[in-house]
């Protein structure tokens, strides 16, 4: 049995404690005729995935709705056929808002079974990005509520997006991660759970699902895999909800990246053709080239070298018709030289060291933010190494580690490590200084 952390949410948004909803489930049963004697205990037991028989289910929603002020289904509660996971296919989309905000609600509150889950892989992974490709779609997102969502909110929520994107290339997402899920739980849910008209609604769920996405790249920065792709997940049903195909193929490029991280290539391949074959004309020559460098490398770590070099060409084709300022602000990402970064380690895995190298040295030419101006560095002195200039690699080493400094990153971290590892197996004199300084950068925990 799995944890049922929708009805835990519930619980804990309710105000009620155990005893108080088993108590509540009692008096209700009585009114329809039910003799029923629930404790505590029964209520710890549903938390951990039983579910009650006869109608307490029902009364339970009852129960709940009647406290929170809105109608609940089988579903909401974590009793329906799909049972208490947060991720339930094919769900309507009210039941969908409550199974994420239980996990913003989880995820705050540090509950083990939802920040360490591991990541999902097989039909579970890939159904969330077919449902976004695929048929029925959303044709009304209206809903009722006490609150009337107005257009203020929204712009507030695309301000909250740029603010903690901003944090996270500032800081990094161990540091980042707690605000974005705060303002989940306490400004965004109310809202998901307010009153829209469709055209309202669409905006809505697009503003959040740009938010989320954030969450979810905090997530991953802190290593917890399963929630990121959770968040991923997540964003891509705000996206399809939204109307918005561009937005869903930003959040594709998000699974692709983590699907190479995992080393799980295929899927790579895979989630970044669906991204780009879905998203059609809505797709952004900047969304694009990321894309298809991502493609590359996964091609490259395949052993696939006519395929890397042709989505190596159709990344540098795309980098050159981006626009500045005609952009959507989630793909500002893919700055001056991220293609090259990519392109560089696609060719490194396919052992093109020249090739690497020019690209590689151009990235780092480019202007970047910090964060990525510390994976530059760490790519050339890789390649730096392998050619056999240790000297050089020490000195772009030690200004990698000194734009590391103040960010607090498990992915950065990991990146540091290996770079510290290959100086330090060079012999270098100059390599072992700077080696120093990435300890130096290390020593300080997350």
């Amino acid at each position: 049995m799995e944890p049922n952390i929708l009805l835990e949410s519930l619980i804990d948004e309710a105000g009620m404690s155990r005893a108080g909803l088993a108590g509540h489930v009692n008096r209700a049963g009585r009114a329809r005729g039910l003799d029923l004697r629930y404790e505590h205990t029964a209520v710890a037991r549903w938390l951990k995935g039983q579910r009650p028989r006869g109608h307490v289910p029902d009364l339970i929603c009852d129960v709940l709705g009647a406290r929170l002020q809105r109608s609940l289904a089988l579903d909401d509660i974590g009793m329906g056929p799909a049972g208490g996971n947060t991720v339930v296919h094919g769900s309507t989309l009210p039941g969908f808002v409550e199974g994420a905000t239980a996990l913003w609600r989880s995820d705050e509150q540090q509950r083990p079974n939802v920040v360490t889950a591991p990541a999902v892989t097989g039909t579970t992974a890939v159904m969330p990005v077919w449902e976004w490709e695929n048929p029925p779609e959303d044709a009304d997102v209206s809903r009722p509520g006490p609150v009337r969502v107005s257009p203020a909110d929204i712009v507030m929520l695309r301000a909250a997006r740029a603010h903690y994107e901003q944090m996270y290339r500032k800081t990094g997402g161990v540091a980042t991660r707690s605000r974005v899920v705060g303002f989940l739980n306490a400004e965004t849910a109310p809202l998901l759970r307010g009153g829209y008209s469709d055209p309202v609604g669409r905006q809505l769920h697009r503003a959040t699902g740009g938010l989320v996405a954030v969450a979810g790249i905090c997530a991953y920065d802190s290593d917890a895999h399963g929630l990121a792709q959770r968040y991923f997940h997540q964003a891509l049903r705000l996206a399809k909800a939204s109307g918005d195909r561009g937005l869903g193929g930003y959040v594709i490029a998000l699974l692709v990246n983590q699907s190479l991280f995992l080393a799980e290539y295929r899927r790579s391949v895979a989630f970044a053709e669906a991204a780009l074959r879905a998203a059609g004309t809505h797709i952004t020559p900047a969304l694009a080239a990321d894309l298809y460098a991502m493609q590359a490398k996964a091609y490259a770590h395949l052993g696939d070298g006519s395929n890397a070099r042709t989505c190596i060409r159709r990344a540098e084709s795309e980098a050159e018709r981006i626009l500045p300022g005609r952009e959507p602000e989630e793909t500002g990402y893919v700055q001056p030289g991220l293609v090259n970064v990519q392109v560089a380690e696609a060719l490194l895995g396919l052992g093109d060291l020249v090739g690497a190298r020019e690209h590689a040295a151009a990235a780092v030419r480019s202007p970047a933010h910090d964060r990525g101006q510390v994976h530059r560095l760490a790519m050339l002195t890789q390649i730096e190494l392998l050619q056999g200039e240790a000297d050089r690699a020490a000195r772009t080493a030690s200004e990698m580690a000194e734009r590391a400094r103040g960010m607090e990153s498990r992915r950065l971290r990991d990146r540091l490590r290996a770079v510290r590892e290959h100086l330090v197996a060079s012999g270098c004199a100059d390599a072992e200084e700077a080696a120093g300084i990435i300890d130096g950068a290390l020593r300080v925990p997350l």
